[in-house]
């Protein structure tokens, strides 16, 4: 039960507005400091030595998430003993072959997880009677029923001898995202549990928030994916308001009570880590970027990252890889967003990856709705300091959400080069970050028409496949021309919630374009993609490291609320 508005009130008088801390912005490394960084992980196998580097660099498999993904046939003690017998009669040169041999006789794919279906899996959930068009009701339908195609639950081999796996063992099943995908992602489950709520599905969605506050327990915080590779990195903090949408639907007010104290943990790792100082107008502010700092290239994309950096001189080497996983950790891998040319351009290449320089937009706009809804949910369980530290943390955040990124003459949020103390005036769908989070004054009603006339001179609307993630055709999976599902959410939810007439009729026709594009490419190919083509309407996209994936728990996730928002009496 909420407690009285006249308390919430005390409590937002009481906060401060925004002030200033004197830590210095983190700096490239130096060569010492480089020693000091850790491994991605302490497994020797998975993470870091020269088995790993073997593997990887003679590009056994197409794709290097592949190796890192199987399990061991026997300890990693006794692999390891066999890997330095092997590389001694190979004279420290084993053939491509001789290392699929070892591998083969070494390594195992699958036996991690089992298919499982949920108790709480309805074909034909309560939402569908509330859908009066035929062709929406029967593709919602449709969604529904590829819920049982990505269910999982590890199998017991996994808790019983973890050091063989690179999967992470949790006891509660969970969505896969599809396709290469066979774990669970951090930002990914923000919108499979959107999903899994709409469609009924609420024990499901407790079991995946469960999993999280197992990982949080047991390391501190919620990493990018469940996989010890993934260890020194997360992503968008977006599991405090997973919890909050799960507690608005079911008011599971005793799993909150229980557990409340592990998402101030996981917010707190994000404060402690990933906080940086920004100058503006003669202030220095709290902010927030990505820069997760562990030594060598990403374990799943380990030839990927050593060719990149190859040309890079030594001293140089470890700030790349560190900004490659920061790429990684965004969720956003790659894009130009994270480009620095020698004028701070996004006109290059990977090679100029300096994702550390950019105080994104989005990662601060998420950490404010994160800090506010923890604040809530500290009401509801009555622990009102608690409350009133996370509210004063998130006022000061909105406040430097305003002075740092929006922009009053172009009317869009954009993203900041830390440098150069300048914005990036490009534009990106996460831009509109501020609006889908509510870190913006909610009762100036003509934000949201600044946004969409910034939007219209930009020519965003013109794409019928979904808006792309960037207007720059670099090649990259997250530039033009793909339009990523989470990004449509941002778009339209955001334009929703601005209070603009204008703004919320731009956003209905973004999410109904963007159905059809989705029915468009389910009713051709059976299929629901990652990523679509905002030029073809129901076509995947491409680009980046890897093929495009099917599945696809975001994907159907954010088709579920759109089709709720708009296609529901």
């Amino acid at each position: 039960m909420l407690l009285p508005t006249n308390v919430v009130v005390a409590l937002l008088l009481i906060a401060g507005a925004a002030s200033s801390v004197s830590s210095s912005s983190l700096s490239s490394l130096s060569s010492q400091q480089q020693k000091q960084l850790p491994p991605t992980c302490d497994s020797k196998i998975y993470c870091q030595g020269n088995l790993l580097h073997t593997v990887q660099m003679a590009e056994v498999f197409p794709d290097s998430k592949s190796f890192v993904d199987m399990h061991m046939k026997m300890d990693p003690e006794e692999i390891l003993k066999d890997f330095d017998v092997f590389m001694d009669e190979h004279k420290g040169e084993p053939s491509k072959d001789d290392v699929k041999k070892f591998v083969t006789d070494h390594f195992d794919s699958g036996n991690e997880l089992s298919e499982w279906t949920p108790n709480d899996y309805n074909p034909e959930p309560e939402f569908l009677k509330d859908i009066n068009d035929t062709d929406m009701h029967k593709f919602a339908k449709d969604l529904v029923g590829v819920w049982p195609k990505l269910t999982r639950i590890m199998k017991p081999e996994v808790r019983e001898h973890p050091e063989r796996y690179s999967i992470l063992p949790v006891t509660e099943g969970f969505i896969i995202p599809g396709g290469r995908f066979k774990e669970t992602y951090y930002w990914d489950t923000y919108w499979i549990i959107k999903g899994l709520l709409i469609s009924g599905m609420h024990e499901t969605a407790r079991g995946m928030l469960d999993n999280f506050v197992t990982l949080i327990k047991e390391y501190g915080f919620i990493p990018n994916g469940f996989r010890k590779y993934y260890l020194k990195r997360s992503q968008p903090p977006l599991f405090t308001p997973m919890v909050k949408s799960y507690i608005d639907a079911t008011e599971d007010v005793a799993w909150l009570k229980d557990n409340i104290q592990y998402l101030d943990a996981e917010l707190q790792y994000w404060v402690d880590n990933k906080m940086v100082s920004v100058k503006k107008n003669k202030m220095t502010l709290k902010m927030f970027n990505y820069k997760p700092e562990s030594l060598g290239p990403r374990p799943e994309s380990y030839r990927e990252d050593y060719l990149t950096v190859d040309h890079f001189p030594e001293s140089e080497k470890q700030r790349v890889y560190t900004d490659l996983k920061g790429g990684a950790e965004s969720g956003w891998d790659y894009t130009t967003r994270w480009i620095f040319d020698a004028e701070g351009t996004p006109n290059s290449n990977l090679s100029d990856i300096h994702t550390s320089r950019s105080i994104p937009v989005d990662l601060n706009s998420f950490l404010y709705r994160a800090f506010s809804d923890l604040s809530k949910m500290y009401l509801k369980t009555h622990q009102l300091d608690k409350s009133k530290k996370w509210l004063e943390r998130a006022i000061k955040l909105k406040t430097a959400i305003s002075l740092v990124f929006w922009n009053s003459d172009d009317g869009i949020w954009y993203d900041f080069d830390n440098v150069l103390g300048i914005q990036r005036k490009y534009f990106w769908p996460s831009n509109l970050a501020p609006l889908w989070t509510g870190a913006f004054n909610t009762l100036n009603k003509n934000i949201g028409d600044k946004v969409v006339d910034y939007l219209e001179k930009n020519k965003v609307f013109q794409y019928c496949g979904g808006t792309p993630a960037s207007l720059i055709r670099s090649g990259e999976q997250w530039d033009f021309p793909n339009a990523w599902p989470p990004l449509q959410a941002i778009m339209v939810q955001g334009l929703q919630k601005s209070g603009s007439e204008k703004a919320k009729k731009k956003a209905e026709e973004l999410a109904t374009a963007w159905l059809h594009a989705n029915i468009v490419g389910f009713t051709e190919t059976g299929e629901m993609f990652e990523k679509y083509d905002a030029e073809v309407p129901g076509q995947y996209g491409g680009g980046g490291e890897y093929t495009v994936q099917s599945g696809f728990g975001w994907t159907n996730g954010v088709a579920l609320e759109f089709i709720k928002e708009y296609y529901t009496h």
